[in-house]
């Protein structure tokens, strides 16, 4: 989050309600002619800064890698993050050359298998792959009655100047109280008590 703010409410407990959700890392990226004579794969920005390739017809390997190479090397200069590319069963054998990129298994179905690549140098926060996905919303509140809110980077409401609770997806393995404390330290740097739990959807 960019930017944090305290709103003051007037506040009463029986309004409260729920808030409404390679080139392998450090390799030179190639210039931009190269990259334009060897073309790039078909991909679908995400909501979160990456990108998404759903790789649905055929492509043989000697094919593929430089376009799988000259794609990351041009989302590297464009900032993404996170590199998702799902391979179906009839397209098995990409399989290992997207593995010799850097990429690795995120999860996979009867038809398909979902590879992974972070490409920033920086803590890789794709998430892991789960039966279900728990999120929360934070309703911080300090000594003065002031709301905590704050603005979006990334997701839905990126550069919608709209104000709002800090929200998160809660780890692998991780209790919802500890998720809401982390999520609000890591958005705002403010550290928070968490007391109860005060709606659920």
């Amino acid at each position: 989050m960019d930017l944090t703010q305290f709103y003051r409410l007037p506040i009463s407990r029986r309004n409260m309600s729920s808030p409404p959700t390679s080139v392998l890392k450090g390799q030179t990226a190639l210039p931009t002619d190269k990259v334009q004579q060897i073309g790039l794969l078909n991909a679908v920005n995400d909501k979160y800064g990456g990108v998404v390739v759903d790789m649905k017809e055929p492509m043989d390997f000697h094919i593929y890698v430089p376009l799988l190479r000259a794609s990351i090397s041009q989302w590297r200069q464009q900032g993404k993050k996170g590199v998702w590319i799902k391979l179906p069963i009839q397209q098995a054998n990409l399989v290992e050359p997207t593995v010799k990129e850097g990429f690795r298994y995120h999860h996979a179905e009867s038809n398909y298998l979902m590879l992974v690549y972070w490409i920033p140098d920086s803590p890789d926060t794709l998430p892991a792959n789960a039966s279900h996905i728990v999120g929360i919303g934070a309703f911080v509140m300090n000594n003065k009655r002031e709301v905590l809110v704050v603005k979006e980077k990334h997701g839905y409401f990126k550069g919608k100047d709209a104000w709002k609770f800090p929200t998160g997806v809660v780890n692998q393995g991780e209790d919802i109280c500890a998720a809401a404390i982390r999520e609000v330290k890591e958005e705002t740097g403010i550290d928070t008590e968490f007391m109860e739990i005060l709606a659920f959807k």
